[in-house]
């Protein structure tokens, strides 16, 4: 008995030691999170969800949507690119330098050297930070996921297979909520290769009134009910969509910056 005691200590502080490092400490940190500053901004994100959106974060977990799409950007690291802003008094003697340098995929170091040569010859110039990585390619996101995205998010729905796209950002991608209920009730009918199934359950098929609903859906031909009939999306569809919209996770952080294009 004597020999096992020590063993039995070690076991309960190895597993006690693991409990603190992998529940605690990350519940601690989580739950100390707070909203963060938007940069080169006075604007606060995550903004709360409010309404339609949050019941339809249950909406989204009850009709198992994280088992084919996640909700998390990744990135593998980040790029510089030279923006030319001004071209000055000799706009020949910039476009010529311009054609001899690299402007893009940079490091800070390389972006420095570019722009002071461009700068010398009386252009004027920006350095962007731009994040690399094959999800931001896909065009799925702006920049990496983080903490501060999830902040209202009752239960996280992280997934962990991409059967579909991820959606992270899909509100900013497809910000038309009527998009989404056609979507969930033909996906064929908006994105004709689309493999997800469908959705019907969340809507009624329904005749036609004296007038036809304001909440029926446009849907195209081949789609669309029966003469006399309309589709009509349910409170959770409708929930369901307006949650969709919400997943915006596009603006600069200070854990992930980035420079945001340019406004048309």
């Amino acid at each position: 008995m004597k020999c096992a005691c020590p063993i039995y200590f070690a076991v309960i502080l190895a597993l006690g030691a693991s409990w603190f490092g992998f529940v605690l400490a990350p519940a601690v940190q989580l739950g100390g999170l707070r909203q963060t500053t938007v940069l080169n901004s006075a604007d606060t994100y995550p903004l709360r969800r409010t309404g339609d959106a949050t019941l339809g974060l249950q909406a989204y977990r009850a009709n198992g949507c994280a088992a084919c799409h996640t909700q998390q950007i990744r990135q593998e690291g980040v790029a510089c690119e030279v923006v030319l802003t001004g071209a000055g008094k000799n706009p020949q003697a910039i476009t010529n330098l311009l054609a001899t340098l690299t402007l893009t995929h940079l490091t800070k170091v390389q972006a420095d050297a570019v722009s002071d040569k461009i700068t010398a010859a009386g252009g004027k110039v920006e350095t962007h930070i731009v994040p690399t990585g094959a999800d931001i390619e896909h065009g799925w996101g702006s920049r990496r996921s983080v903490a501060e995205d999830f902040l209202y998010d009752d239960p996280v729905q992280l997934g962990n297979l991409r059967a579909g796209p991820d959606l992270a950002n899909i509100g900013a991608r497809s910000p038309d909520a009527n998009w989404h209920l056609m979507h969930l009730y033909a996906p064929k009918s908006v994105t004709s290769t689309s493999r997800m199934p469908s959705f019907r359950y969340l809507f009624t098929v329904q005749k036609i009134g004296a007038a036809p609903s304001p909440d029926a859906l446009a849907l195209p031909p081949a789609f669309a009910a029966p003469a006399g009939y309309e589709v009509v999306p349910k409170p959770a569809a409708r929930q369901l969509a307006a949650y969709l919209v919400s997943l915006r996770a596009n603006v600069p952080v200070y854990d992930a910056p980035f420079t945001p294009p340019a406004k048309p």
